[in-house]
């Protein structure tokens, strides 16, 4: 008999298949465990482990690019910690294995995550990876990851590792199902970005066993097990409707009744490209410029810079490419910034973004002469903003630094709540507002978005964060400033019509979700955005708004959303 369990469905369309299961079975080393008695050599050989580790995460990033290849760099690092390394150098000295030193060093690292509400995806579920692939190599085990076979087959996890994510083969990998995760998690970003139908949050789905039958709906988060025939042709049917539906809509981003939404791509660099001209992205809304800076000892230089922003800029000849400058702090410690202090107990809260820029003025003037140079002679609106932006005194000092260097578009990412709720003053200083929703539904509900467990609060459907959007795009039309979303909420077609309601003016997403998200507003009037905006706003919590909003999206029925 059929079983359907829901979760949330991440990465629309449609999986039917086999089940194949990962596990991670990687055992613990004994407690207590010693080494043989030379401990130089054990050090050695656990430190070996670890660098191995990290040399194998950046050839999967390397190999998968995109996004894929800044989680895993993060990754990466923390294989590399310095800390970390003396740690397990000082339990091998008291007599420990190397898997042993390895494993409690580990742990005294998840503790302290697990505590401290540890910002974005490279936290717990990363560092667990990190330590089971370095102990597996020590212990001789087999290194965890997705199994190998020969026949298409629907992936089912505890949760997934963004090193195990970044290489699905989407012709082998039918969709995945966990039981963990959440809505904006990396495992979810990377399933938008290599298009596959993706459930996270899904309770049971530790229950289904290998080989079973399951039908995954990653639009509607419901996965049926042991579906019948006409069951798995129904869901089919209203995905083709609705891809092909898709597929026709061409052309710049726009409601029904011709109001302009431009629809910009996420990209991590010039290896994004061709999947977002693919997909007609018009210009880029968000450009992370941290891979050119992530793992090195020393800062790019300019000329590398230079080269890595150009490249982007011609790809879009009369489009607009919107840069942040270098998001560093938090996950992403990079050797070449000293830190004005010691262990941040909460990195989420400390210095990162623009507040570790403040204290490395040096390193953002150079990002900032390098944007402009490489702006010089192409025909793209070149735009730059900070990341981490507070008040005004912080949009004041970004926007001169970029003036100094020759930048005259500078705006200001809105994720710290206390920045949208005074959107209007900071409007003073900045050209243009880009709303990063991941990052302001994780603040403003006090939710780490990697806690399956706080799923409920990861939502940017909820009403509280809906309403700090609505602040921000009206302090933003009362001064004439554009304000755009290049958070993951500008990836779902439904929420894409409310936040135009809200009076957003332009949307960046990951290249894949263009199509859908253009089809979404092609079949919605402006004044039916509008409407969907304010019963969001009206309702109790997110479920009840995301219904309310599609009791007045009648366009989009099409698409089967």
């Amino acid at each position: 008999m059929a079983r359907t369990l829901t979760g949330v469905g991440v990465s629309p369309g449609v999986g039917h298949g086999p089940v194949l299961r990962l596990h991670r079975s990687v055992p613990e080393p004994p407690e207590g465990h010693q080494h043989s008695g030379d401990a130089d050599a054990e050090s050695r050989r656990a430190l070996r482990a670890l660098e191995e580790t990290a040399r194998d995460l950046d050839d999967r990033g390397e190999r998968a690019g995109g996004h894929a290849r800044e989680v895993l760099t993060a990754q990466a690092l923390m294989a590399r910690d310095p800390t970390l390394g003396d740690d397990v150098r000082r339990r091998v000295g008291e007599g420990a294995s190397a898997a042993r030193a390895v494993s409690e060093a580990m742990a005294v690292y998840r503790g302290m995550l697990a505590t401290a509400g540890e910002y974005m995806a490279a936290r717990v579920a990363d560092l667990d990876d990190v330590r089971d692939r370095a102990v597996a190599r020590l212990l001789g085990v087999t290194v965890p990851g997705v199994p190998e076979s020969t026949n298409p087959f629907v992936l089912v996890a505890n949760d997934l590792a963004p090193a195990d994510t970044a290489l699905l083969d989407p012709d082998m990998v039918l969709g995945f199902v966990t039981r963990e995760g959440g809505p904006t998690s990396h495992t979810a970003i990377l399933a938008r970005a290599l298009g596959l139908p993706a459930v996270v949050a899904c309770p049971g789905a530790e229950t289904i066993p290998d080989g079973a039958s399951l039908l995954v709906d990653g639009a509607t988060g419901e996965v049926v097990r042991d579906p019948r025939p006409p069951a798995v042709a129904r869901v089919r049917a209203r995905t083709r409707e609705r891809d092909s539906v898709a597929a026709e809509t061409t052309g710049p981003g726009r409601t029904a009744d011709g109001h302009p939404v431009p629809l910009l791509a996420n990209i991590g660099g010039p290896d994004d490209l061709p999947s977002a001209l693919r997909n007609g992205a018009e210009g880029v809304g968000l450009y992370r410029t941290e891979l050119l800076f992530l793992d090195r000892a020393d800062s790019p230089s300019h000329d590398e810079q230079v080269a890595a922003y150009r490249a982007v800029l011609e790809a879009f000849p009369g489009g607009t490419v919107t840069v942040r400058t270098l998001d560093a702090g938090a996950d992403k410690p990079l050797e070449f910034l000293s830190r004005p202090q010691g262990a941040e107990p909460n990195p989420a809260l400390g210095l990162r973004g623009l507040r570790m820029l403040r204290h490395a003025p040096g390193t953002l003037a150079a990002q900032l002469r390098a944007l402009a140079e490489a702006a010089r002679g192409t025909e793209a609106e070149l735009g730059v903003m900070a990341p981490m932006v507070t008040d005004v005194a912080d949009t004041e000092w970004f926007v001169a630094a970029a003036a100094e260097a020759g930048v005259s578009h500078a705006g200001v990412m809105l994720e710290v709540p206390a920045a949208a709720l005074r959107a209007r003053h900071l409007a003073e200083a900045a050209e243009f507002f880009s709303i990063g929703t991941n990052d302001l539904t994780q603040y403003a509900c006090a939710a780490d978005r990697e806690i399956s467990a706080l799923g409920a609060f990861q939502d940017p459907w909820q009403p509280g964060v809906l309403d700090l959007v609505a602040t921000a795009a009206r302090a933003a039309t009362a001064t004439g400033r554009p304000c755009g979303v290049c958070g993951e909420a500008a990836g779902d077609p439904m929420l894409s019509c409310v936040l135009v309601g809200l009076g957003v003016t332009s949307l960046s997403m990951g290249a894949f979700a263009l199509p859908l998200v253009r089809a979404a507003l092609a079949r919605t009037t402006h004044d039916q955005c509008r409407e969907a905006a304010a019963a969001a706003l009206d309702a109790r919590d997110a479920r009840a708004a995301k219904h309310a909003a599609r009791e007045r999206l009648p366009g989009i029925a099409s698409l089967g959303l």
